[in-house]
């Protein structure tokens, strides 16, 4: 926040002339004999000329009335010039002419961009000062003796209510750009009507305290007999076309009718009743209906046409039943194979598969024989290469800036940001403490903040952390040394302290707490009040926890450090800063914290470090759990792959060794996708490390599982490379399959633009692959010797032990066929009960309902990602990010940047960006103007702080202290200013002195239509950029604007770079950031097309949520690329349309379904998460290909091949598959990380849940009901020892001798 020193207009406005003479505390009451004395009547003065001066210099009037007097040539064209009202005889000195002029400087900065609330404004210190008529509306009521001199000391000052209503009127909404505030917060109070601005114009203040030397009551009324009447000078109108002012400082102007745009976006609704329903979940409800009633009229007539056809050919059975008797079967060449799978499911039959199935078939039958002969070498060499990859460890980095984790190469954010770090100046760094109070347990809401003890407690606070020191390089780095300092040599320090110049010796001296809520309400106005690096400072700030503008109910102190950021090449770097973060949140964390804690109150503090601090942290917070996991996951992989039927046979039929080799295998996929990205010089990220290796495993599993089953199931007849072979062929094209899809879908997460997960998915993918590799490699060799060491009854983990067993070879359990519990479970329970016709009715009706659904619960999954979600759950930062949401009532700083500004007076630009009088109706900071009366729809707070309307205003003849240059041309500062006034003096004269012969820049004639030439602007921006606000020129740029324009290259007229600031609303949600981002550039872009310039908005932290502005358009392109993939692969090795289409339909509803229950979850939509939808598209593949494939090899008819495929296939997807993944999701719910718990442990055991149940449930329904055909073939032969036909398959891998 750049803000600048202002203070009060009124400190001598009222008086005249410069007397120097003594004081005295006398005071008298005008008595009735004395009001009889004075005159009330036109051409008559109630005070004239100046009789002394109060010790702090503030000027006295002389209390007698006189008539008027004609004033000479040279003071009634002065006169005129500022109070054009004023004719004829006047009221008033020329020394009193010229301290009014000299005083009304400080008020027309303010007012100047509103020409008809300037010249109301004078008008009333004109009539005032100098009327003629001054006695008829001017009654002074008490009088003060000052060195033998009567002096005024009060007055009544009557005028009309019209005046007042007119005046405030045309002044109430006229902008301090400066502050984004209005005018009347400096120079009225804040006053919401014109008698509380009049109140506090008329307050009599005390010495060296800002305001009216003496009191002044103003009335509405006066009494016919007193002879006096109202002053009623015409007012005008803001909206005057002669003073028309801008359409920011004057709703009511002409340009009112730009009025910003309602954007309420009102989805569609039906109200039924008290219910209230989206027209979405109504038609998806019809829709729904629909389908269901459609499919139980089809599933009715198939039923009734299939039991006819059933019933009519039992009929034509038993009337042929005697002819049928005894006869050999006739071969007819017209019944389809397909008939006749399903009319003889008895006869042996063979499988003809596709192209790419036999051709894997082949390979794998070769490959598998090979493999058993040669396990050593294959062992070996894969180990080797995995090996070779590994080396590239040595190159291996952690990436853990966030800047360059969550924004993705060829940002428009991050390109918007590095534009405006290099051409105005880069955000400054925030360090932040919130201190509050708790709710006592009968409270609603927690006490104030606002006691003595707890400033105090401040004042203790602060003084430690002024204290602690940082070592930078050997070096040490106090607060001074790096914060931000606008006006001088005081910290930018943004906290109630301020209000005491941060010295607690003011503390008792200012009046304590009650001066505190005094500088709540005149924070703008009263010196005591101003900061120590002499800015006001807006309560809002540095309170928290209050409503509208109840400060005194604030229940926490915000404490806000400023602090430079240094730009360097490689980005925002600032070691300096980083090493004092380091001590400030060391400080926090071991002394404040228990002061805090000890007061019954509650302390949150951040850095601008912390969050890359607490990523770093995060890599080992979860070391243990993830520890636990693999250890689970190793635990239940032995005992899932071992088997034996007697206890005493364990040690040697256990899978322990086995199981934890295949565990280093899944390590050594995940160390060489690692090794090989170091190599190309990508740098890893901490979830890779701890996320990769148990999802490599979870997949890596299912495989080794599908493996070992296989190999069990082979015939014991079989020698063990005709077993291993066997089982390749047998469930190699699925693996395959499974693993190419996952890869694919892992894979095009790397087209997600943001970095953290692109490089997750790119390292998945290849660790995936690798894994898939060795399985077929490495672990079928290790398959081959486990075997080899059960047969020889060589003991499991110490295999050169072997021991003697009386039992047979056969009963050591390595290879029997008989059905294990779960394999019984699928054939004799499962499979019959979702066979029944009214069974499969409701499962399709149940699980198309719950897709419906999940459809309509999509809308409602918001995009974003919660900061304290991806921190550890015993983060400091856990709490303050609560604690921003609860308690800030202000919003991220919003600048809106223009590039390439063309200043020529030829190019109209100025007009069309700035607000003040002459400026366009549709300018730029009209417009932002107009979008902060809908902050609701445009998320902007407040009008935005303009460097232009400031410098205009700056150098225009109007504001004769600002721009002003020495007989040599040269700057000349205004007159409180060195060396108009030495430092350290109490009061300038106002006359002599080095700057007596000071001008203004500008006489009117010099400009055109109040607009400085190309050559003007050039010439007078700089002095406007380096001269310091003060009370007789408040529009200084320097502070306030130093970081606003770039003058690299502005000499040809075009200026490359330039901001406005405003405010974005308070933003608590992630919804919020996204809603703000997206209307901040929406509205940039039209008025970007509207004024024909180039302009953009800004905020910090635009950079970190631009991908949530496309995020559902990133998550369907990902997902249809993925899902496409997946069907292309399983088109090309099934070559069967139906079955690809049946495995991406269940593949689909497997992700809606997700996506549904991320949205009752409340999941967010983000890139983790979208990675996470996209790799759960391949791991849904493993829920169903394998199923399918043992469908499609199946005979019989279409239910007998569903419980064939459910009795090979089911219990080795639900062991296999969902127990394995079940097992290692589970260990991640005890995650100190927030993150892994809803984005791994939620995500993931909801896709293993769902998976299971439309891979054992709605799949074989499906297929049962709309399969594809079996790709068995019946060839005949005749077996002449059996003299009957038999079948012979045509691709007969599995019973190849």
């Amino acid at each position: 926040m750049r803000l600048f020193w202002i203070v009060s207009l009124y400190q001598v406005l009222l008086g005249a002339s410069a007397v120097k003479s003594g004081s005295s505390d006398t005071r008298f009451l005008l008595t009735e004999n004395d009001l009889s004395r004075e005159q009330h009547a036109e051409e008559y003065c109630a005070m004239y000329d100046i009789c002394g001066s109060r010790t702090d210099g503030k000027i006295l009037n002389c209390p007698y009335g006189s008539p008027s007097v004609k004033p000479d040539d040279l003071l009634s064209s002065k006169i005129q010039s500022l109070c054009p009202t004023i004719t004829g005889n006047v009221c008033c000195t020329e020394a009193q002419f010229d301290t009014l002029r000299t005083q009304v400087q400080q008020a027309i900065p303010f007012l100047v961009g509103c020409p008809a609330c300037l010249r109301n404004f004078l008008n009333l210190f004109c009539e005032l000062t100098c009327s003629p008529n001054q006695s008829l509306f001017i009654n002074v009521t008490s009088i003060s003796k000052v060195k033998e001199n009567f002096t005024v000391d009060g007055i009544e000052f009557f005028l009309t209510e019209k005046f007042g209503e007119g005046l405030y009127d045309s002044c109430k909404d006229v902008k301090f750009g400066t502050m984004n505030t209005r005018a009347l917060e400096f120079i009225g109070a804040g006053a919401q009507n014109f008698r509380e601005w009049f109140a506090f114009i008329g307050r009599r203040a005390g010495l060296n305290v800002p305001g009216s030397p003496y009191a002044i009551n103003f009335l509405l009324n006066a009494t016919e007999l007193s002879g006096m009447r109202p002053m009623n000078v015409s007012t005008y109108l803001c909206s005057d076309t002669t003073l028309s002012c801008s359409c920011g400082d004057c709703p009511s102007s002409a340009c009112s009718s730009l009025a910003p745009q309602q954007h309420n976006e009102k989805s569609c609704s039906v109200r039924m009743g008290s219910v209230k329903a989206k027209c979405v979940d109504i038609s998806l409800a019809i829709l729904y209906i629909i389908l269901v009633s459609l499919f139980f009229g089809w599933g009715l007539f198939y039923r009734t046409r299939k039991m006819n056809a059933a019933r009519g050919k039992i009929l034509s059975n038993i009337d042929d039943s005697n002819v049928l008797h005894g006869m050999e079967p006739q071969k007819n060449e017209d019944i389809p194979i397909e008939q006749m799978l399903e009319e003889a499911p008895h006869i042996r039959n063979g499988v003809l598969l596709s192209i790419v199935q036999g051709y894997l078939s082949k390979f794998y039958r070769g490959y598998g024989t090979w493999v058993a002969r040669n396990p050593a070498l294959v062992l070996f060499a894969s180990l080797s290469s995995v090996l070779i990859l590994c080396l590239g460890l040595v190159n291996f980095k952690v990436e853990t800036r966030p800047e360059k984790l969550w924004v993705g190469h060829g940002s428009r954010a991050a390109a918007e940001k590095q534009f405006f770090d290099s051409h105005l100046s880069p955000f400054y760094r925030i360090e932040q403490l919130i201190l509050a109070t708790v709710a006592g347990p009968e409270n609603e809401k927690p006490p104030s903040i606002l006691t003595e003890d707890n400033i105090k407690l401040l004042f203790d606070i602060q003084n430690k952390v002024d204290g602690i020191r940082g070592n930078y390089s050997g070096s040490v780095v106090s607060l001074t040394d790096i914060c931000m300092k606008p006006l001088g040599q005081d910290c930018a320090t943004q906290t109630v302290l301020q209000y005491f110049q941060m010295d607690p010796v003011n503390y008792d001296n200012y009046g304590g707490v009650d001066h505190v809520k005094y500088c709540f309400q005149h924070f703008t106005s009263a010196d005591k009040c101003i900061s120590a690096f002499k800015a006001p400072l807006d309560p809002t700030t540095a309170l928290g926890g209050f409503s509208g503008n109840n400060y005194a109910e604030a229940s926490a102190f915000i404490v806000t450090y400023l602090v430079n950021n240094v730009l360097n090449k490689e980005g925002n770097e600032s070691g300096k800063a980083v090493a004092w973060e380091k001590t400030f949140i060391q400080l926090a964390q071991d002394e404040l914290l228990p002061m805090v804690q000890a007061r019954n109150l509650t302390l949150s503090f951040s850095s601008e470090s912390s969050i890359e601090e607490e990523l770093k942290r995060e890599s080992t917070a979860d070391a243990i759990t993830i520890l636990i996991s693999y250890l689970v996951m190793f635990g239940y992989i032995s005992l899932t792959l071992g088997e034996t039927h007697r206890l005493s046979l364990f040690y040697i039929s256990s899978k322990i060794l086995l199981g934890l080799s295949g565990v280093i295998l899944v390590m050594l996929s995940v160390l060489g996708s690692v090794g090989f990205f170091s190599i190309i010089g990508v740098k890893s990220t901490l979830i890779i490390m701890e996320v990769i290796p148990f999802l490599v495993l979870a997949v890596g599993v299912d495989n080794m599982c599908i493996l070992v089953h296989a190999v069990k199931r082979q015939p014991l007849e079989l020698p063990l490379e005709g077993r291993i072979s066997n089982a390749l062929v047998e469930v190699g094209p699925s693996i395959t399959l499974a693993s190419l899809s996952e890869v694919l879908a892992f894979a095009v997460g790397s087209f997600i633009p943001m970095p953290a997960c692109r490089v997750f998915s790119m390292f998945a993918a290849l660790a995936v692959l690798l894994d898939f590799l060795l399985q077929v490699t490495a672990f079928v060799a290790l398959i081959v010797f486990d075997f080899l060491r059960a047969e020889d009854r060589r003991i499991d983990c110490f295999p050169c032990t072997k021991v003697s067993s009386t039992y047979p070879n056969s009963d050591i359990g390595i290879g029997r066929r008989k059905l294990r519990l779960l394999a019984r479970y699928m054939k004799e329970v499962h499979a019959p009960i979702i066979g029944y016709w009214g069974v499969k009715l409701i499962v399709i009706s149940v699980f198309i309902a719950f897709s419906v659904v999940s459809i309509a619960l999509c809308t409602r999954i918001e995009p974003g990602l919660e900061q304290k979600i991806v921190l550890p759950r015993d983060s400091y930062l856990q709490g303050y990010f609560n604690n921003v949401s609860e308690y800030l009532r202000i919003g991220p700083p919003l600048y809106f940047v223009v590039k390439n500004y063309n200043y020529s007076l030829e190019s109209r630009q100025t007009n069309r960006l700035c607000s003040i009088s002459q400026c366009d109706a549709e300018s730029l900071l009209n417009e932002i103007s107009r979008a902060s009366l809908e902050p609701k729809s445009s998320y902007i707070a407040k009008p935005a702080a303009s460097w232009l309307d400031d410098f205009l205003v700056w150098i225009s003849p109007e504001a004769f202290g600002c721009c002003r240059k020495f007989t040599n041309g040269s700057f000349c500062p205004p007159d409180d200013q060195p060396p108009c006034c030495p430092t350290g003096q109490a009061s300038c004269s106002m006359l002599g002195g080095p700057c007596k012969d000071c001008t203004t820049c500008f006489l009117h004639s010099d400009l055109q239509n109040d607009r400085p030439s190309t050559s003007q602007f050039r010439e007078k921006l700089p002095w406007f950029l380096t001269a310091l606000p003060s009370a007789d020129c408040a529009k200084g740029g320097h502070g306030a604007y130093t970081d606003s324009v770039d003058l690299q290259g502005y000499e040809d007229g075009i200026i490359q770079a330039s901001s406005f600031r405003t405010y974005h609303t308070p933003l608590n949600k992630q919804v919020d950031y996204v809603n703000s981002l997206r209307a901040a550039r929406e509205f940039s872009s039209k008025v970007s097309k509207s004024l024909k310039m180039e302009i953009f908005p800004y905020s910090v932290f635009y950079m970190f949520f631009e991908q949530y502005l496309d995020i559902w358009k990133t998550a369907l392109i990902n997902l249809t690329i993925a899902i496409g993939a997946v069907f292309m692969v399983c088109l090309v090795i099934t070559c069967s349309i139906r079955a690809s289409a049946i495995i991406i339909l269940v593949i689909t509803m497997i992700i809606v379904d997700l996506l549904g229950v991320m949205a009752i979850l409340g999941i967010q939509l983000n890139a983790v998460s979208v990675v996470n939808l996209v790799m759960a598209v391949g791991i849904a593949v493993e829920f169903c290909v394998h199923i399918t494939h043992s469908f499609s090899v199946s005979v019989g008819d279409k239910d007998q091949r569903m419980k064939e495929a459910l009795s090979t296939m089911g219990a080795s997807v639900f062991s296999g598959i969902t127990l394995t993944k079940l097992v290692g999701v589970l260990v991640l719910c005890f995650s100190r990380t927030e993150l892994f718990v809803v984005y791994f442990f939620q995500m993931y055991l909801t896709l293993v849940l769902l998976g299971s149940l439309h891979g054992l449930v709605f799949l074989p329904v499906v297929l049962s009901m709309f399969g594809p055909p079996s790709r068995c073939v019946l060839i005949e032969r005749l077996e002449m020892q059996e003299g009957r036909p038999s079948i012979q398959c045509l691709f007969p891998p599995q019973f190849s001798d």
